[in-house]
């Protein structure tokens, strides 16, 4: 093993790139640099580890990918060259940090635990090999736990573990002076005859292996005292590489190309009102739709043709594949408009009425409804209604407040004949039907669910740097509606029929689930419901448009999960970086904690609200959704 004079050795015949990235590192730079005989050492900021893999281009695959993960990496060609950089790199950060370890990452040559005897699949070998004492223990340590707790799904990991020998002059062992683990793990991610690949196998190695590499990482920052990190996912990169952006711009380019909801909302909604009502509501009235501007298989085409395989970080890989999946299934469902096949593609993306949802949204119904008809004959029902001009009126001084605090706030409002009554956000625009009457005292809580939550993440996920943040990360819908809706409660805008309305969507989805026909639905609201029958109209209307969308359960599932999260001390803050899902909310912790996204451009100004705090208070403490009502 060399001396810790080593690498000064080698710096009389250190070559002048590998000088100039020294200079960066040291300035704190980001490097990137393409080695002259292949290989890559990438830096996105100094840190006190460096994750190297040694081999070719088409040798271990899988190692290489996972080394490239981390934030700081080498892929290096052969031994010898790892040596010199490691050795330049290691001794410049172990200065600066006061320690410094390698992680070298590789696969062992075959899966010699598979045979074709088993009747079940067998565990897999991973080896670690690291000094018998030290903070590299540690690490060692931190490695092994985190691969052990992992939830199995194909094949158990089982680890080997092994100490160097006196020295470090086992076969392969690179020869430096400082802390060194290897791991090696079996290549269960393809067929040993064939060598195809096990996709999900393939995904799930790299995205396990890699985390685990940070675990140690963490530990030994810990044990040496290099380094402090709130958690060791915040070890993970800071910059996003070239490929991340590129295949953003390409998923973006697909997820423009379409407007999903105003390619299913039907544009005749007077029409289709009036000519219910003449049938006595007994037929169900047709519905005519905007031409789609797209081909579909053209699209999809597209969106199966973006790369995945340079992202170089498995968080953001799985949330671009997520996204793909998700547009796919929209597309599907835009190609199958007015068909029977609507309803299953929606049931895909949206999810079915689960025994739970239905059961609160029954209980809403029924716990409210005497409220609700004392409500209609008070004195704020009475009052002159607000229409369209007012609505649009108000929501551009809310939008000119919005833009004062961010200047990148630039919304658009739009009065249109060729929507149903009420409000509706695409993109960057406010569209309201020309149609719109609502209770004067609703207009502020409307406007905070669709300025201060739709319109508010969309720009806020622009300032992100990634457009998937603004068009949505898959399945966000759902967090999103239930954040607009708890945003009118905290503006002192939810009222006993609002809240009927979103459990009245929830009933409608369900019976149409449940094979029922937009009449018999609408009577169940109507009649056995006692919702007004305009709303009750606008409910089947928005259930039953396209075929058959069940969208609308999102609602009350969405305020249904916000409400658990707060009860479970979770902070709303993470929810206005973007437009995320529930099960997204780790993951935005992490990417911020990485530096990856910071906070948001604007908050939202029903948070200004002065009895805000005090109904934040009492969510925190556990409240249902009709709990809501008593504001």
């Amino acid at each position: 093993m060399k001396s810790a004079s080593a690498p000064v050795a080698v710096k009389s015949r250190q070559p002048d790139w590998l000088t100039e990235a020294l200079a960066a590192i040291e300035a704190g730079k980001a490097v990137r640099k393409e080695l002259p005989d292949g290989g890559r050492l990438h830096i996105d900021r100094p840190l006190p580890f460096l994750c190297v893999h040694i081999s070719d281009v088409d040798h271990a695959p899988v190692a290489r990918e996972i080394t490239q993960a981390n934030a700081s990496y080498l892929l290096a060609p052969d031994g010898p060259t790892a040596e010199l950089i490691v050795s330049a790199v290691g001794a410049l950060l172990e200065r600066r940090f006061g320690a410094f370890m390698v992680l070298e990452m590789g696969e062992l040559a075959s899966d010699e635990l598979l045979t074709d005897k088993e009747p079940f699949l067998p565990p897999f070998t991973i080896e670690v090999t690291a000094e018998k004492a030290g903070p590299i223990r540690a690490a060692a340590r931190a490695f092994i736990a985190a691969i052990e707790a992992i939830q199995v799904k194909f094949r158990t990991p089982r680890v080997e573990v092994h100490n160097w020998p006196d020295g470090r002059t086992a076969a392969g062992a690179l020869d430096m002076a400082f802390p060194l683990m290897r791991v090696r793990f079996a290549p269960v991610y393809r067929q040993q005859e064939s060598g195809n690949i096990y996709p999900e196998l393939r995904e799930r190695l790299i995205a396990t292996i890699f985390d685990a590499g940070l675990h140690a990482f963490a530990a030994f920052a810990t044990s040496t005292g290099s380094l402090t990190a709130s958690t060791h996912r915040a070890l993970g990169r800071k910059a996003f590489v070239d490929a991340v952006v590129r295949t953003d711009r390409c998923i973006d380019e697909v997820a423009s190309t379409f407007d999903f909801l105003l390619a299913v909302t039907p544009i005749n909604a007077e029409a289709a009102w009036s000519e219910f009502a003449a049938s006595g509501f007994d037929r169900a009235p047709r519905f005519l739709y905007r031409p789609l501007t797209l081909q579909v298989e053209a699209a999809k085409r597209k969106l199966f043709s973006i790369p995945f395989e340079h992202l170089e970080d498995p968080v953001l890989y799985q949330l671009y594949r997520e996204k793909q999946q998700e547009l796919d299934l929209q597309l599907s469902i835009l190609s199958a408009r007015e068909t029977t096949k609507f309803i299953e593609f929606g049931r895909a993306l949206y999810g079915p009425v689960e025994a739970e949802l239905l059961r609160v949204a029954e209980a809403i119904l029924a716990v409210s409804d005497s409220g609700a008809k004392k409500c209609r004959h008070s004195a704020s029902a009475i009052r002159a209604p607000a229409d369209c001009h007012f609505v649009e009126r108000r929501a551009r001084e809310m939008i000119a407040e919005y833009q004062r605090r961010c200047s990148d706030f630039e919304a658009r409002v739009e009065v249109r004949d060729d929507l149903p009554s009420g409000l509706l956000v695409s993109g960057r625009r406010l569209l309201i039907s020309r149609s719109t009457l609502m209770p004067i005292d609703r207009v502020e809580a409307i406007l905070s669910h669709e300025i201060g939550v739709h319109l508010l993440t969309y720009f806020n996920g622009s300032a992100q740097g990634l457009r998937l943040f603004r068009s949505g990360l898959a399945g966000y819908e759902g967090m999103q509606e239930g954040l607009a809706v708890f945003a009118e409660y905290l503006s002192g805008g939810m009222t006993s029929e609002r809240l009927r309305l979103i459990a009245a969507r929830v009933v409608a989805c369900g019976a149409m689930l449940d094979g029922a026909s937009l009449p018999d639905t609408f009577r169940l609201l109507a009649r056995e419901r006692s919702l007004p029958e305009a709303d009750a109209f606008n409910v089947v209307l928005r259930v039953y448009r396209g075929g058959g969308l069940v969208k609308d359960a999102i609602y009350l599932r969405g305020l249904l999960q916000l409400l658990h999260h707060l009860a479970d001390g979770g902070a709303l803050e993470p929810f206005w970086m973007g437009k995320i899902a529930a099960s997204h909310f780790r993951v935005m912790q992490e990417l911020s904690a990485r530096g990856l996204l910071g906070g948001p451009a604007v908050r939202p100004m029903f948070i200004d609200h002065p009895q805000t705090p005090a109904r934040l208070e009492r969510a925190r403490s556990g409240m249902s959704p009709l709990d809501l009502l008593d504001s």
